[in-house]
């Protein structure tokens, strides 16, 4: 097997036909589909479906279609990390994330990512989905970890939903619905509650308008705050209660417990990044962070 029947097999399979893929690969039709007969012989195994009219991938095909694409970034990372290693060139993945969030996904994410990808630096940033945002429209940021999908396809950017977090009620610990193992959301409607900013999360004021519009009330919010632990400070003062995702359980919350709702509220996390970057290693880390959070979901 050679490197050329992998890009043969990439391109039937994204085009699902022989012909548009021949014409991308500047090869004559014949040609191709004899390699990928070769490959399929080599293998063992039918990756395509093909037909008059159609063709379709098998259930093995799609799973080497994956492989086949990382092995691909792979080669052409290694061929750059050679050039750029003699022209004295370095890249680097600067990859965004919110420090209480996520920290379930990164260490599984970036150690797959260091054996594929050895020679690229990555560098993390602490931010917040604000921030990040702002850094990846500027171009500082290669991808952040930002959370809810909306405010991100409202700027355009291309993003994936990679996990998904149960949201939990945080309360102070002298707060009568504190003794409940769960909680109704209707319970909490008369209680101030404590949200996150709109330049530190944007959209997150609307998500929890229309999580409690959904349980039938509207939020009374005494105050939005920049960071999470300024919102458990003010939830340990006594000061109101918060929906959040349950990571934030970790964090230091002396005076605070959280508790499950309902009915259930689910927490979304997303990665995001500029559709029209080039760099080979961001694409398969955004494969990495995909299989990854299906793993743990």
């Amino acid at each position: 097997m050679e490197l050329r029947h992998l890009r043969y097999f990439v391109g039937v399979a994204e085009a699902l036909s022989f012909t548009k893929a021949a014409k991308k690969l500047h090869t004559a039709q014949p040609s191709l589909s004899r390699q990928i007969k070769d490959l399929e012989e080599e293998l063992g195994v039918r990756l395509l479906n093909r037909t008059k009219q159609l063709v379709s991938l098998t259930e093995e095909g799609r799973s080497f279609l994956a492989d086949a694409k990382r092995l691909l970034a792979l080669a052409a990372e290694t061929v750059d990390s050679v050039r750029r290693l003699h022209s004295g060139e370095v890249r680097a993945l600067n990859i965004g994330y919110v420090s209480n969030l996520f920290y379930d996904l990164l260490p599984r994410t970036l150690a797959s990512f260091r054996q594929l990808f050895p020679t690229v630096s990555v560098n993390l940033f602490d931010l917040s989905c604000g921030d990040q945002f702002r850094a990846l429209e500027d171009g500082k940021l290669d991808l952040g970890f930002v959370g809810l999908h909306e405010p991100i396809a409202r700027r355009g950017l291309e993003f994936r939903t990679i996990a998904s977090y149960k949201t939990v009620a945080a309360l102070p610990k002298n707060n009568p619905l504190a003794a409940k193992t769960k909680v109704k959301l209707k319970a909490l409607a008369p209680m101030f509650f404590i949200g996150m900013s709109e330049a530190s999360y944007p959209y997150y004021r609307e998500w929890l308008s229309k999580t409690c519009h959904r349980a039938g009330f509207t939020p009374k919010v005494l105050q939005d705050v920049d960071l999470e632990r300024t919102m458990i400070h003010a939830i340990s003062s006594g000061l109101g209660v918060a929906l959040v995702p349950e990571q934030l359980k970790k964090l230091p919350h002396k005076n605070v417990v959280f508790r499950p709702v309902m009915p259930t509220v689910a927490t979304e996390a997303c990665v995001a990044w500029k559709g029209e970057n080039p760099s080979a290693p961001l694409k398969a880390y955004v494969e990495i962070v995909e299989r990854v959070g299906r793993s743990i979901r």
